[in-house]
C-alpha cells in the first residue's frame, strides 16, 4: 500500500511526544481498525501492519473464495470474509473455491471523508497519551525539585517550561516575597501538586512549601541526602525566617555543623536561593523543654513552665533576651511555636535586678525613627526616657504627645 501523508510523518510523532514505538504502534493500528469496524462491520479477516519510522501503514484483507452462486444469492455471504471466484481469478487465475486470498486495501477505498477521520482521531489519541503521559511523570515527582526557564511573567503566575518544554505554573502565592524574574531566567522550584483540569495536567510548583528547603538540604548537605542526618521537622515564613529540626542516629556526627558547614559554606548556598531567609538549624530532642529552648534561638531561655495538656509553655528570658526570642515582626516565637507544637508566651524574668535597659531592646514593641529620636536628646536608656515628663519630650524631640505617652508606658511596664 502506498505511504500517504496521513500524519506527516509518525517518526515525527516518536521524536516530539516521546512516545516509545510499541505504543505508537499499537495506537495507529487501534485507529485504523476502528475505520475497518465502521466501513466492514468487523476487522477480524484484516493484517495490519505499521511502520512508524518510514511513515508507513499496510492493510491486508483475507477472504475465502466461494463460488459467484453463494456470493449473489446466499444471505451467509459476507464481503468481510468472502470473495466470489470470479472476481478472485480477475487477482489470481489459478485460486480455487476454498482457498485464501489476501489483497492490499487502499485508504482512497474508505473515501477522504473517512481518512480525515482518522488523522484527526489518530492525532488526539496521540495529544491524549501525551498528556496523560506528562501527568504520570509529575505525579511520581511531586515533592521534588524541578528546574526550567521562566517563558512568560503574569500578575499572578509565572509560566516555566521545563527541560522537554512541558508547562509548569508558579503561582505568585508560591513564590518568595523578595522573588524577581525576568523572562529567559532559570528557576528552581518544588513539585507542589499536579491536577487534571479539561483533559489537560497543571503541574503546580512552589518555592515557598518545607519540602522545597528539605529538597535544597538533600542537594546541599551529601550526609542528608544518604539518610546519616534525617530533618524531623521544617517551619517556614518565606523569605524572613525557617527554622530546621535534624537528628543524627550516628554519635560521631554533629547534624546541625555538617547542615551548617565549615564557615557556613553549606548553608549559604540554600539561603542565597531562599533571598536570604534567615535558617536556624536545631538538633531535635524528645525532651520538650530543651527543645524548646534550643527552638528560640538565638534567644538565651532562664527557665522553662511546660503544660502538657494545653500544650503551652511559659518561658522566662532576662529582658535584654525578650526582644531576641520574639524576633522581627514575631516570626521567631511564631515558628519556635510551630515547630515544637506549643503555645509560647513569653516572661521578662523578675527574678533579675533590672536597674536600666537599652532603648535598642524595644525595638520590637518600638519603631526604629522613635528610638532614634529619643537617642538624638542623649536618651540611650528606658530609665533616662522616664526620667524626663511627657512635656520635656515634647519639646526637646519631633514627638508628638500621644506616642511620648505610648513610649513611656512601655518603657515602664518593663519595670513593673
Amino acid at each position: 500500500m502506498e505511504s500517504i501523508n496521513l500524519i506527516e510523518s509518525f517518526s515525527e510523532f516518536k521524536e516530539i511526544k516521546n512516545i516509545d514505538r510499541p505504543t505508537l504502534m499499537s495506537i495507529i493500528e487501534d485507529v485504523f481498525r476502528s475505520m475497518l469496524l465502521k466501513k466492514y462491520g468487523s476487522d477480524d479477516n484484516f493484517d495490519i501492519i505499521v511502520n512508524p519510522d518510514r511513515g508507513e501503514i499496510e492493510i491486508w484483507h483475507n477472504r475465502e473464495v466461494v463460488d459467484d452462486e453463494f456470493a449473489e444469492d446466499s444471505f451467509d455471504y459476507d464481503e468481510a470474509k468472502h470473495i466470489g471466484l470470479t472476481a478472485a481469478q480477475k487477482i489470481d487465475a489459478d485460486l480455487e473455491i476454498g482457498e485464501e486470498i489476501t489483497t492490499p486495501v487502499k485508504l482512497e477505498d474508505f473515501g477522504r471523508r473517512a481518512v480525515l477521520a482518522v488523522r484527526q482521531n489518530l492525532v488526539s489519541k496521540i495529544l491524549e497519551l501525551e498528556k496523560d503521559g506528562i501527568y504520570k511523570k509529575y505525579k511520581e515527582r511531586v515533592g521534588e525539585i524541578m528546574t526550567g526557564e521562566v517563558y512568560q511573567i503574569w500578575k499572578k503566575e509565572l509560566l516555566i517550561l521545563d527541560e522537554d518544554g512541558n508547562e509548569l505554573l508558579l503561582p505568585k502565592s508560591e513564590q518568595i516575597p523578595s522573588d524577581f524574574f525576568k523572562k529567559g531566567d532559570t528557576i528552581r522550584a518544588v513539585v507542589a501538586r499536579v491536577d487534571m483540569k479539561n483533559n489537560s495536567p497543571i503541574i503546580v510548583l512552589s518555592r515557598t512549601s518545607p519540602a522545597f528547603l528539605e529538597r535544597l538540604f538533600e542537594l546541599e548537605v551529601p550526609e542528608v541526602f544518604d539518610g546519616l542526618i534525617t530533618i524531623k521537622k521544617i517551619v517556614r515564613e518565606p523569605g524572613e525566617r525557617a527554622k530546621v529540626a535534624v537528628e543524627s542516629y550516628d554519635d560521631r556526627i554533629d547534624p546541625v555543623g555538617a547542615c551548617v558547614g565549615m564557615k557556613g559554606s553549606r548553608i549559604h548556598g540554600i539561603v542565597r536561593e531562599l533571598r536570604n531567609e534567615n535558617i536556624d538549624v536545631i538538633n531535635f530532642t524528645s525532651n520538650a523543654q530543651l527543645f524548646i529552648t534550643r527552638a528560640l534561638s538565638p534567644a538565651k531561655i532562664t527557665s522553662v513552665k511546660l503544660d502538657e495538656e494545653s500544650k503551652r509553655a511559659e518561658v522566662f528570658l532576662k529582658p535584654d533576651q525578650v526582644s531576641l526570642a520574639i524576633g522581627k515582626g514575631g516570626h521567631n516565637i511564631k515558628l519556635a511555636g510551630k515547630l515544637t507544637g506549643y503555645e509560647i508566651d513569653v516572661y521578662r524574668d523578675t527574678d533579675v535586678d533590672v536597674e536600666d535597659v537599652d532603648l535598642e531592646e524595644f525595638a520590637d514593641e518600638i519603631e526604629s525613627w522613635i528610638l532614634d529620636e529619643l537617642k538624638a536628646v542623649g536618651c540611650d536608656t528606658a530609665k533616662s526616657v522616664l526620667e524626663l515628663s511627657i512635656d520635656e519630650l515634647v519639646k526637646r524631640t519631633d514627638l508628638e504627645e500621644e506616642t511620648v505617652k505610648e513610649v513611656r508606658s512601655i518603657l515602664q511596664s518593663e519595670f513593673e
